[in-house]
């Protein structure tokens, strides 16, 4: 991250292009290119024929109906699903396109390349050929927020002499109800949080305090969003349940819960001690399906016992604990296909709708989804490959910035999408359970650093003396950029 003084500096549309040379966009343009970025964001759910659906969308949807909480469901996305529900749920995914071309016009704005014509667009038609994004967009599911969240809080932190107040609020605002929309979201939101206050502490010029209070006011405006909305819906101010629970299993997939209650079942009466030797191999085998946790009343009936078992776990099994998170986190880190939770059983999920939404069924049966006619291989195997590639090339971004003054603010970025990476991979590893749906969430971002990066090079490039003169090209050579 860096202050806005040295963003002001290094700017590179403002550093590099030469004067008169990049044509301004008009209004129109502008909403012409911005529009038909939206429609390519939305284009695999208009094929579908229906917003996008996956396992766990209907819990999420149910939290208005059913009026309590349950483990891992915000009520916040909750509510903004229930909002779409009266135009089949279209308004949602077109606010969610919308999103994703605002953040990243801000941040084309914000790096010197707003006044491109054409370039939001032809960036967005890459990204969407190339990484998930538009299917995360398309889809009923809170995973967009993840990368739009990292963006937006890296942009009022680090780049807001380039926002107009009214950016700067409507940012923080979008922070908070992203933040509030996932446990893990928030989480990384936190660290990053929690990073920028330290760096404003160490050296303000880098980040100014001003700025890091900027993020840190967005993340408790999360909190208490989540905090007010499982109020109103359940009367209870309460975080969002099953923390212990998620970890617990995660534990258990690991062997760390069979090894405490073998040493501890002779001595405790757990509920879980008869089971032990029979308690399934897998996270989610354990919480989804119809084993011992349902027979013993889920997350109501087990969560002081899963409390217990992973409090006393982290104490006496240090090492294991700590191998374990690591293995999980690693794991996490490289699991970024697209499409999980899409293509398999999502019987919960129709259910929901036709018990609490019956007027969405019939466009909802007749979409390509519920027909078997999507497929991510193709995807996949070009998505998969580049988005570790842009994963691995964040740390030569960083390096790069630290050489070259020229990219200084743009490593700034590849460290904060670093730091996001890492985080969500442990939030999501080591915390819950590695998913290829919690890795590709976040996995389109290293990508579009990286096409900012070429950019900048270009810019670099065309700032540099005409080709031709040996003694031009020696300068070019030794000189710093």
């Amino acid at each position: 991250m860096t202050s806005p003084r040295r963003t002001r500096q290094y700017s590179a549309g403002k550093h590099f292009a030469k004067p008169g040379k990049l044509p301004t966009m008009t209004f129109a343009t502008r909403a012409v290119a911005a529009l038909a970025a939206t429609l390519t964001l939305l284009a695999p759910a208009i094929w579908n024929g229906f917003p996008l659906l996956q396992y766990d969308t209907g819990g999420y949807l149910a939290r208005w109906f059913e009026g309590y909480l349950v483990p891992s469901r915000s009520t916040v996305y909750g509510l903004f699903l229930v909002a779409g529900w009266p135009f089949d749920f279209w308004p949602v995914v077109a606010l969610q396109a919308a999103a994703t071309v605002w953040v990243l016009a801000l941040v084309l704005r914000s790096y010197g390349f707003g006044e491109r014509p054409w370039t939001l667009f032809a960036i967005v038609v890459g990204l969407s050929v190339t990484t998930t994004l538009p299917w995360i967009v398309g889809i009923l599911l809170t995973d967009i927020f993840a990368g739009l969240a990292v963006l937006a809080l890296h942009l009022v932190v680090t780049q807001a002499t380039t926002l107009s107040r009214a950016e700067r609020l409507a940012l923080v605002l979008f922070i908070a109800f992203s933040g509030a929309t996932h446990s893990a979201t928030f989480l990384i939101l936190v660290g990053l949080t929690v990073a920028a206050l330290a760096m404003s502490l160490i050296d303000r010029r880098i980040v100014a305090p001003v700025a890091a209070s900027r993020a840190a006011v967005a993340v408790v405006l999360s909190a208490v969003m989540l905090l007010t909305a499982n109020f109103a819906l359940s009367g209870r101010i309460a975080w969002t349940p099953g923390g212990y629970g998620i970890v617990f299993a995660r534990m258990l997939q690991d062997g760390i819960v069979k090894r405490y209650l073998d040493a501890h079942c002779g001595e405790r009466n757990f509920k879980l001690c008869p089971y032990r030797d029979a308690l399934p191999k897998t996270a989610d085998a354990f919480l989804w399906s119809q084993g011992p946790f349902n027979k013993l009343g889920r997350f109501d009936g087990l969560g002081d016992e899963m409390r217990t078992i992973v409090l006393d776990s982290l104490v006496e099994y240090p090492g294991m604990q700590i191998t374990t998170a690591l293995a999980a986190s690693a794991k996490q880190l490289v699991s970024v296909a697209t499409g999980e939770g899409v293509l398999t059983s999502i019987l919960h999920t129709y259910g929901i709708m036709e018990r609490y939404t019956p007027s969405v069924v019939p466009d909802m049966r007749a979409a390509r989804q519920q027909h078997g006619e999507l497929h991510f291989e193709a995807l996949n195997a070009v998505q998969v490959p580049l988005a570790l590639g842009a994963m691995a090339a964040l740390p030569l971004f960083v390096i790069l910035g630290l050489r070259r003054r020229a990219y200084v603010d743009l490593a700034f970025l590849a460290a904060t999408v670093s730091l996001a990476i890492l985080g969500n991979a442990v939030a999501c590893g080591a915390l819950s359970n590695a998913h290829d749906r919690y890795g590709a969430r976040l996995a389109w971002v290293p990508l579009l650093v990286s096409v900012l990066i070429a950019l900048r090079r270009q810019e670099v490039e065309a700032a540099m003396p005409a080709r031709g003169s040996i003694a031009a090209a020696a300068r070019r050579m030794v000189a710093p950029v």
